[in-house]
This record gives C-alpha cells, sequence and structure tokens, in this order.
C-alpha cells in the first residue's frame, strides 16, 4: 500500500508483504508488527516508510485533498528470498520477471480535524 500523494516521500509506503500463500483470501485485523506473521503464516513484512515493519495507517495532513491510497497485488511464480527487512525497492527488483497477474484497489482518505495523539 502507497500513498503517491505524500510530501517529501513519493510515494509514501505505508505497507508491504510477500509470499502470502495462494490459498489466502483475506487477511485477519490487526496484523502484527512483526517481520514474519504467525498468521496467515509464512507471510513477510518489510520496511515502511516510517522505518518500521508491518501496516503503518494512513495520516494525511488536516486540510490537504483526498490522497489516494495505491493496494498493489501481484501473483507471482515463485516465492521470494529476500531480507526481512526489504524495503519497496528490494521488493520490486526481487519480484521484477516473476509477476503472472496482478491487480490495483484505489482507495481515498483525507482527514477534516487533527486525530487525537495516542
Amino acid at each position: 500500500m502507497e500513498d503517491p500523494d505524500s510530501d517529501p516521500i513519493k510515494p509514501f509506503v505505508h505497507w508491504i508483504a510477500w509470499n502470502i500463500p495462494a490459498t489466502v483470501t483475506e487477511l485477519p485485523e490487526g496484523l502484527q508488527e512483526q517481520l514474519r506473521l504467525l498468521e496467515p503464516e509464512g507471510v513477510l513484512q518489510g520496511r515502511n516508510s516510517s522505518g518500521s515493519h508491518g501496516y503503518f495507517g494512513p495520516t494525511p495532513p488536516v486540510g490537504d485533498p483526498a490522497h489516494h491510497y495505491h493496494f498493489q497485488m501481484m501473483a507471482l511464480d515463485s516465492v521470494l528470498d529476500i531480507p526481512l527487512t526489504s524495503d519497496r525497492d528490494a521488493f520490486l527488483a526481487a519480484a521484477s520477471g516473476h509477476v503472472i497477474g496482478k491487480g490495483e484497489v484505489v482507495g481515498l482518505y483525507d482527514q477534516k480535524i487533527q486525530p487525537p495523539k495516542q
């Protein structure tokens, strides 16, 4: 998942995951923030633009027009053997030549008021 409307990082990568088994048809709510997921088993999560691993939710600045969030999926013909700390660029390089299908869903999100600090 990435946000090409972010500034100054373009695109801002919110989540990258790979080696999702073909039998997986949904992901559970509240995925763990760890490199290797326990559920679904075997899924690996790389480094997002915030420097952490796992999903980093959207936080566009209050007052910005709605940002576009691209959820990109790729079917690969092999399991990727890349370091657990890989980022978007490392993933795309490793996936090059192995993509046998792909899809994309784009969602829009903006914030009208500043969210409370946690």
